[in-house]
């Protein structure tokens, strides 16, 4: 049986959806580990207003519970997109490409944290804060995501995640519009490749 909690349920502040957090702001600094309890995730409505909580487990297969997800587009300075090809064991779209960083926002963090989380997470990126460019909503038959989609420039090393990303690299405009609707990228990055063309 799926369980959505009212928002704002009483919690600890410094304990958010399976995240122990330092400080009084569990926005600033997290201490992030996947071992902990399972991802509790923000319900919201189509115009991003928190309704309540729900579990990673309920909000995946029922597409009519709207969770929030951050992207994270990363650029070199020679203008090339850095993709990362999903892990074959990924609940949706295993072994394709994808944007650069992309993960859920925790019930109570700030979009633009869970960003900068998720780019230290997945790619080892730290001290750059990502631009913000638009935000939409993806509805699959899976799932319904509220995506805030951001942007940063990044030169140096990168640090793979291997439990989820099987390899990256950086794509030029040419090679990803040569690939676009032939089954190589998420339907999803086609989409956010569309904006970015915008």
């Amino acid at each position: 049986m799926m369980m959505v909690w009212p928002a704002n349920p009483p919690v600890s502040p410094f304990a958010k959806g399976g995240k122990i957090f330092v400080g009084a702001d569990p926005c600033v600094r997290p201490l992030y580990t996947k071992t902990m309890a399972e991802e509790l995730f923000d319900i919201v409505d189509e115009n991003d207003r928190v309704t309540g909580t729900a579990l990673r487990s309920d909000v995946h297969g029922n597409s009519t519970l709207i969770h929030r997800s951050v992207h994270v587009h990363v650029f070199n300075s020679a203008g090339e997109l850095f993709l990362q090809l999903r892990g074959l064991d990924k609940e949706t779209q295993p072994g394709k490409w994808d944007s650069s960083v992309g993960g859920h926002v925790a019930s109570g963090e700030v979009p633009e944290a869970a960003a900068v989380r998720e780019m230290e997470e997945e790619l080892g990126i730290t001290g750059v804060a990502p631009e913000f460019l638009y935000r939409y909503l993806w509805r699959t038959d899976f799932e319904s995501e509220m995506v805030r989609t951001y942007r940063c420039v990044w030169d140096g090393p990168l640090r793979l995640l291997a439990s989820e990303i099987d390899d990256g690299r950086f794509w030029s405009f040419t090679e990803i519009e040569k690939e676009i609707g032939r089954g190589t990228f998420t339907p999803n990055f086609e989409e956010e490749w569309r904006r970015l063309r915008e």
